[in-house]
């Protein structure tokens, strides 16, 4: 027998619906956080620190002022979670070949290695929900993403600009 689908509620601009959206991204944060946050406790580090060992792996070489426009926070914030990461080992530092005061950074095998830990139960369950949802499910939602971040970010994820 062939499986009867529902029909697609077009008012999916109620305010129910739109809750239900807020509640459903708090609920994923909190478990697509959770795995990531208790190996981060192990090492006396928060989320903070996690973003920054994330961008900068993906991201070798970037100099500070790119971390900053990444991650929207204040230089006293990143200079303190920085500064802990390199000297822990986690994430070293050289100077621009071209502008000696920029700060290039890059993971340590060390850094390398705890954002590999920190990603692989991150990747998991998200390729676990894009198998489930399906191609065009995971197209719809990256497109719901990408209207969620504000526009400067968005060229991040255009193929034609992207670094």
């Amino acid at each position: 027998m062939a499986e009867v689908k529902s029909p697609l509620n077009l008012l999916f601009l109620r305010d129910d619906d739109l809750r239900q959206g807020i509640e459903l991204l708090f609920f994923a944060y909190r478990d697509f956080t959770a795995k990531a946050d208790e190996t981060l406790l192990q090492y006396g580090f928060g989320r903070a620190h996690h973003r920054v060992i994330y961008f900068v792996g993906r991201n070798p070489g970037m100099t500070v002022s790119e971390l900053l426009d990444i991650l929207k926070i204040t230089k006293q914030s990143l200079s303190r979670v920085l500064s802990q990461l390199v000297r822990q080992g986690f994430i070293t530092q050289r100077p621009g070949s071209t502008d000696r005061r920029q700060r290039l950074l890059s993971l340590t095998d060390r850094g390398a290695e705890l954002e590999r830990k920190l990603t692989e139960e991150q990747r998991a369950l998200v390729a676990r929900a894009y198998r489930s949802a399906g191609a065009e499910a995971v197209e719809g939602f990256r497109k719901v993403l990408l209207g969620l971040i504000n526009e400067s970010d968005r060229e991040r994820f255009n193929p034609q600009t992207r670094r």
